[in-house]
């Protein structure tokens, strides 16, 4: 197993123990829905930010644009989670190693909250608005992607996604005994 593969698996088992980390639900089309109107939502007010060269509100819009397109693909599979590090880290579990949802993917998605982060706490530098500007400018294909995994995720897929986050818990279990 790859350093990445057991970190995840690692930091998904530790979700489940949060209070707000991971539950799962009955899997919900109309939250789904709800999800991807929130982040086209995103992806309005991004390009006003865009406009108006708000760079605080351009990484902030990039990054729910993301994690809200991704977020509905779990309410699709029936999976609450409200630490934004466990949902990013299903993204990886679940998705990322079962072929559902390419790495790069994941790697947006990580980076974007990483600089919506450092825009909102850590004023350091001047931060480069073109090149914030090129970055923010793959959150349309990011969720248009989360769309179409969404609509071609079949109910056997959804059992086996909720079937390896279901052994994840057992085997924390397992393990505290």
């Amino acid at each position: 197993m790859m350093k990445e593969d057991k970190d995840s698996k690692n930091h998904v088992s530790w979700c489940w123990k949060q209070k707000r980390g991971i539950k799962l639900e009955e899997p919900n089309d109309n939250l789904c829905n709800v999800y991807f109107k929130k982040a086209k939502s995103s992806l309005n007010i991004l390009e006003s930010a865009i406009e108006k060269s708000e760079i605080d509100w351009i990484t902030t819009t990039a990054y729910y644009a993301r994690y809200f397109a991704f977020y509905a693909l779990l309410q699709k599979c029936g999976i609450k989670s409200e630490i934004h590090d466990c949902t990013i880290s299903l993204m990886h579990f679940l998705f990322v190693k079962e072929d559902l949802i390419e790495e790069h993917f994941y790697t947006e998605l990580l980076l974007a909250k990483e600089l919506r982060v450092d825009t909102q706490y850590y004023v350091t530098e001047e931060i480069d608005l073109n090149k914030l500007k090129e970055d923010s400018g793959t959150a349309r294909s990011f969720v248009l992607r989360m769309e179409e995994v969404a609509e071609a995720l079949t109910e056997k897929q959804v059992k086996i996604i909720r079937n390896k986050l279901k052994a994840n818990k057992e085997c924390r279990y397992n393990i505290k005994q």
